[in-house]
């Protein structure tokens, strides 16, 4: 299992009740909330974390407005996915 968590000092200065407020696709084991209400993303590995965010961003693009919070906080998710030691890890290996 793998955990990533959005940091809530990103752009979107995202915490999970707001995301809540938002129709962004989750990942396939779901977004969690930490005890700070920071939201947390699972995956069985790291694979899935990278398809998740290839998946994310196609929705982002289909956005109309790029300049809107939905788009910054998508933008948060893929960057968190990203920048995952394990994540950059697989991905070099």
């Amino acid at each position: 299992m793998l955990r990533i968590d959005i940091p809530v000092d990103g752009q979107s200065k995202l915490t999970f009740t707001e995301l809540e407020q938002y129709e962004i696709p989750a990942p396939p084991n779901g977004f969690n909330p930490e005890i700070n209400d920071a939201v947390i993303m699972q995956f069985d590995d790291e694979q899935q974390a990278i398809d998740y965010a290839h998946d994310i961003d196609a929705y982002a693009e289909s956005l109309t407005d790029h300049t809107t919070q939905e788009y910054f906080v998508i933008s948060d998710i893929i960057k968190a996915i990203s920048n995952d030691e394990f994540v950059q890890a697989y991905i070099h290996s």
